[in-house]
């Protein structure tokens, strides 16, 4: 771990990895050091804003943080109905050597939990519990439509917007990740848990 400057009230919290910043996120929202107004994850760091200028303090705090072993702990269960018709189901399933069925079934088996916020307002990377490895698109779309629901790497993602996009598109869903008019505008905070239901299945279904 190390603390780095970040401006004149935050620091940065550089970890080893993906599974160290969620765990490290996760106790500092269980236990905020004083004076705490945003903690904000990212791929490798974690920034810490506090509303005063003690920042001797702050990194005393942080440096004797424990990241926690759970590191999906304490974050509210959002269902994401999905209608799985995507382009890129069948790339996908060949990429896993599996059918398209099973490709549906461990995406909606999966407990996500939204690591970090990117790319563009709203726009959450998953981490599931399983191991996934999918490649992105060799040729990225120039629009993927606002709903979208992809994979890449290690994470899956909802498309807030229409945007340009490299992502593999296994369906798409309505429910809105970014609205201006709800307050929070951004559904997929870090440490929400999500799971996605299979819109088509008789009463949804979950894995």
């Amino acid at each position: 771990m190390r603390v780095l400057p970040c401006g004149s009230s935050a620091l940065l919290v550089e970890l080893e990895d993906l599974d160290q910043v969620l765990g490290y996120y996760a106790a500092l929202r269980a236990d905020p050091p004083a004076g705490v107004v945003d903690i904000v994850p990212a791929g490798r760091t974690v920034m810490v804003t506090i509303d005063n200028a003690d920042l001797s303090t702050l990194e005393r705090a942080l440096l004797s943080t424990t990241p926690l072993e759970d590191r999906r702990i304490g974050g509210d269960l959002v269902e994401i109905p999905v209608v799985y018709d995507g382009e890129d189901l069948g790339d996908v399933a060949e990429l896993l050597s599996c059918s398209v069925e099973e490709v549906v079934r461990r995406h909606t088996a999966d407990e996500w939990t939204v690591a970090f916020c990117g790319f563009a307002p709203g726009f959450g990377y998953l981490t599931g519990k399983s191991a996934w490895d999918i490649p992105r698109r060799s040729s990225p779309r120039t629009k993927v439509p606002a709903g979208s629901v992809g994979l890449a790497g290690e994470f899956s993602g909802v498309y807030p917007r229409e945007s340009p996009g490299g992502w593999q598109l296994l369906g798409r869903t309505d429910v809105a990740v970014f609205d201006l008019n709800r307050d929070p505008a951004a559904l997929l905070s870090p440490g929400r848990r999500i799971r996605f239901v299979d819109a088509t299945a008789p009463n949804g279904r979950r894995g």
